[in-house]
This record gives structure tokens, sequence and C-alpha cells, in this order.
């Protein structure tokens, strides 16, 4: 007999998954466009726009995770406020040093010197994607789901004694 419950459950997760993996999407194309934009229009130096876009992307996905995602309408908001920051400092932190190990990595390899400069130019957006997708799928998912939009009771876990 298979348990109704537990394929519900299931299901219900699935479904929580893939909301956040839109979610994030979305805010990936919001940090992207933002760092792009700020390096080819702007002219900043492509770490410094890495910094922003993440910034921006984050507040993009915050927004709408805390509603439609998770449903954290039962967490007080300046609770997640704080989980969320630090969840996402770390993920700025290495999305930001990822972009930049990775690409300076590569642009100094030798190979990298006979490709048009086009290309060259242009390897800290395939670093970005790379670094963004692992970091999406290992760090922020995990972290949001079973930490930032859950109500935890710090106070119990901390208590002397018991």
């Amino acid at each position: 007999m298979v348990d109704g419950g537990g394929r519900r459950h299931r299901r219900r997760e699935v479904w929580m998954f893939c909301k956040a993996q839109l979610s994030a999407w979305l805010a990936s194309a919001v940090d992207f466009l933002v760092t792009i934009s700020l390096v080819k229009f702007g002219g900043l130096f492509y770490l410094y726009a890495t910094f922003i876009g993440s910034v921006v992307g984050g507040i993009t996905n915050c927004v709408i995770n805390y509603g439609w995602v998770f449903h954290a309408d039962g967490c007080k908001k300046v609770y997640v406020a704080v989980k969320y920051l630090f969840v996402w400092g770390m993920s700025i932190m290495l999305n930001t040093w990822g972009t930049f190990a990775l690409t300076e990595w590569v642009t100094g390899m030798g190979w990298m010197e006979r490709l048009p400069a086009y290309y060259a130019d242009n390897m800290f957006i395939v670093s970005k994607m790379l670094v963004a997708v692992t970091v999406a799928f290992f760090w922020n998912y995990s972290m949001q789901r079973t930490f930032v939009y859950r109500n935890l009771n710090f106070r119990r876990i901390f208590r002397k004694g018991k």
C-alpha cells in the first residue's frame, strides 16, 4: 500500500523546489542584467559589478521567496531578514569571489590569448553563470529551505542544562 501522505509531501517538496528555482532564475536575470549593464555601459570593473548585481538579485529573491515560495507568513519579518542577511552575505561572497577566481584562472590560461578580444572580455559572464548555478544549488536553496524561512526557537536551542 502506497502512503498517500508521503506522496503528497514529496509532491509539495518538488513543487516548492520548482518555485524556488523559478524565483532564483528571475533573481539571476535581474542580477545578470545589472552586472552586465554596469560593466558594458557603465565601465565598472566586473568584480564590483558582480557584487552590486548580487545585491539587487538577492533583494529580488528574498521578496519573492518570502510570500510565494516558502510561505513564511508565520515567521516574523525581522527574523527572516536577519537569517536571510547571513545566508545572502555568504552567497554574495561565494558568487563574487568565485566569479573573480574562476575568471582570473581561465583568462590566465595560454589559450585565452588566441581568442578574439570579444570572447576574452566576456569570460566573466561564463564564470558568473557557472558559479551562480553552483552556489544556488548547493548553498542558497538548502539554507533558505531549512533555515531562513523556518520558525526556529533559538532560545530553546541555546538554553543551558535542558
